[in-house]
């Protein structure tokens, strides 16, 4: 598959599927000025980056108490 598709597949720009395969997490083949990829190793790779349920608790912080619960009067 060519980069332009694998780039729609992961919705992502093709600098950012260059990044990830200079880094090394996503295999490629260089075939003269082309570069291919594989559908499984794009498949395995979405795999891999695949979110575990409870790993984003920091992006959504527990809401602060409003000034007008804490100045409420006790009965």
């Amino acid at each position: 598959m060519g980069t332009r598709e694998a780039c729609e597949q992961l919705g992502v720009t093709l600098r950012t599927l260059y990044r990830f395969i200079d880094e090394g997490q996503l295999p490629a083949y260089k075939m003269g000025r082309v570069i291919r990829l594989q559908a499984p190793d794009l498949d395995a790779f979405i795999e891999r980056m695949r979110i575990a349920p409870g790993s984003l608790e920091h992006l959504y912080p527990e809401p602060k108490a409003s000034t007008e619960a804490k100045s409420a009067p006790e009965l």
